[in-house]
Parts: structure tokens; sequence; C-alpha cells
């Protein structure tokens, strides 16, 4: 069948809304018609380079859609069955899945083929090429194809175009502070970076009963935004961060500290690391560039205080649990999924929802079908 989807065809280039040639699924796979898709800052990891991946590729990970066809072998979705793409396969079957860890899945191996797990080629084409898939599933597309290890079935009461928020933004965020960062009542949070994920990771701390939360941000909109969703401070830098927590704490400083900057730096970390208390928690969830291998930090502290620094894939999740409690909290009005989607987008203004991510203006901009 043909379909239109958003490609990147070279390193800090524009995307390329165009018509594609879509396989149909073979084994283990579905096609699936899109209803939602996030634009998220991983895609713009891609097209800057920061994630060099093979192009070209269609974008977009964060998705939602409804099933059209499966492929043989797959038994427990039918046409029709609404499913959330997670950005990371999960087996069920390997050590990692098995232990509770399906974010670290041994799928996910393949996340920066882009070809199709079963058998690694492409069912995606145009322009006499083959076609890769940002993280296997190419949710810059009004259809795509995908294996069933990304799908996790949902009801059909929340709208895809929020639905699709929990493929990436909203778990990664939340279980950045939750799961990773372990988040606790009367505990004091700081987040630095609220875009996409740390809004998100605001949110989970919020819920988890921090008492003093800052949000770090230099956007004023997005301090804003931070305190409408649960930051009790907001304020530009670090710097800030670190004389306010110090203030709050009585000079203890904060318990968990997560990164969610759109783009990591090693003097970064240091300053994450200063503001944490004894046995405290920096999480570090945001991308760094794939070049750099050196972070700032002061040993001695990180030992005498036994602080820790952990990273976060994914908000250390298991998204077929967690996907399904969300949207559980989401239906009771504890998470805030409407307010998420800032602006929405049709597929042809996929650059300008990119350029309204870098100027600051979303939280999360959705591309809806």
């Amino acid at each position: 069948m043909k379909t239109t989807a958003a490609v990147l065809w070279e390193r800090g280039g524009p995307w390329s809304v165009e018509e594609v040639d879509l396989d149909p699924p073979k084994a283990g796979e579905v096609l699936v018609e899109l209803g939602g898709s996030g634009l998220c800052h991983s895609d713009e990891h891609v097209l800057t380079g920061d994630l060099p991946w093979p192009l070209p590729m269609i974008g977009g990970h964060e998705g939602a859609g409804t099933i059209l066809e499966t492929g043989a072998g797959v038994d427990w979705l039918e046409p029709g069955d609404r499913v959330i793409f997670g950005f990371l396969p999960s087996c069920g079957r390997c050590a990692a899945c098995s232990t509770g860890m399906q974010n670290l899945c041994e799928l996910g191996a393949h996340l920066g083929a882009g070809t199709q797990i079963s058998d690694h080629t492409a069912r995606h084409h145009a322009r006499g090429q083959d076609l890769g898939l940002m993280c296997l599933l190419g949710t810059f597309a009004r259809h795509t194809v995908v294996s069933e290890a990304n799908c996790i079935k949902i009801d059909g009461d929340v709208a895809l175009d929020k639905a699709c928020l929990l493929g990436c933004g909203v778990v990664t965020g939340w279980g950045s502070a939750v799961n990773a960062g372990g988040v606790k009542p009367g505990d004091t949070t700081v987040v630095v970076g609220v875009g996409g994920i740390g809004i998100n990771a605001v949110q989970g701390a919020a819920l988890a009963g921090s008492e003093f939360l800052v949000a770090v941000d230099p956007v004023e909109f997005k301090r804003q935004k931070a305190i409408e969703f649960g930051a009790t401070h907001a304020v530009a830098t670090s710097e800030e961060a670190t004389e306010l927590v110090a203030g709050l704490t009585h000079g203890r400083g904060a318990n968990v500290v997560v990164n969610t900057m759109g783009v990591g730096t090693g003097e970064q970390i240091a300053k994450s690391l200063a503001m944490t208390a004894k046995r405290g928690t920096v999480v570090v969830t945001n991308l760094h560039e794939a070049t750099e291998t050196t972070v700032s930090m002061s040993a001695l502290d990180l030992v005498l205080m036994e602080k820790r620094v952990v990273g976060s894939l994914f908000g250390t999740a298991n998204p077929r649990r967690d996907i399904p409690r969300l949207l559980d909290l989401y239906r009771h009005g504890k998470l805030k999924l409407d307010e998420l989607a800032t602006r929405s987008y049709k597929l042809e203004d996929v650059n300008a929802g990119y350029q309204d991510m870098r100027d600051g203006h979303n939280l999360r901009g959705v591309i809806t079908f």
C-alpha cells in the first residue's frame, strides 16, 4: 500500500513529507493506522547527529493507533484493536523481561538499526530505497508496520492523540523520578530541564509526595507550566536551584535530582551532584552527545556522602504494566495529558512543530491524523 510519512534523508536537513510504499506485515508484525504521534526531542537528536543512526529514516517513536492487519502468529491482537507503541520492544521472555526490566529487553539491541526485528529487512520504501524507522516504529506516518513486541493494547476510551504521549515522554519522565529516583513522601526533588520529559518528572515527583519540588529551566513559559504541573518552586539556573534547595532543607540538599535537559552535559552532572543530599540520587535521563566521554564530578563527594548517579532509560519502567497504570491515573484525573499536549500539528507541519520545540513554545507538540 501507499501512505505518507516524514522522512529524514540527510543529517541536519528538514523532514520531508512524501509518499512511501509500505509492505504488508510479516510474521509477528502488525499494520497500524496512526491516530497521534508526539514530537519528542530524541528525533531531533537523530537530525543533529547526537544519535548517529543510519539514514534515510522515517521519524517518530511516540505513537498510538488502530490495528488494520496482523501478520502470521499474532494471536493476541486483531483488526480494530487500539494500541500504544512502547518505543522499546519487550518480548516477555528474555532475562531482562523476566526479571522485571522490560525497558532493557534484549530486543532493544536492534533499536538503532531501524529495520524490522523479525528478519532485519525494511517494510517502508521511497525513492527506490529502503527506509529505516526511528526506534523501530516510524510514527511520523499515516500508517506503519511494527513488531507486536512494541504494542500495548488499550481500551477505546482515551483519544489516540493523548494516549500516544504514554509511548515515551510520560513514562520516561514519570519513571525517572518515581522508579529510578525513588521519590518518597517528604522528599526534596529537583528537575533540571522542563520539556516533554522533565514536565512528567515533575508530575511523577508531585504525585509521589515530594514536599519541595524545584523545576529548573531558562524559559519562563516552562517554569510557569512546571508550577501548574505540581512544582513548588521554579528557577532559571542550577546555581539558583542549589541556593534555593540549601535554604529549603537547612543545608541538607535534595534527595533526588533528575536531569532532563534537551541535551545533557558532563558539567551539568557535577552541578546536579553538588545540590544532592547525603545518599541522594542524581538520575541522568537526558541523552548526551554520542562522542561525549567526559563527566565532571567530585568523586570525593560521591564517596564521602554516599551519593549515587544512575542512568534511566524509558523511565526504568515495565511498559506493559506502567502504561496501563498511568492511563488509569489519567482517567481518574491525577495525570495531566490534555494539558501536556501544548499544540497540535498536521503531519505536513512537522518541521514547524520542531521549530516550536527549539524555541521553547511547547511542552509537547503532537501530530494528529
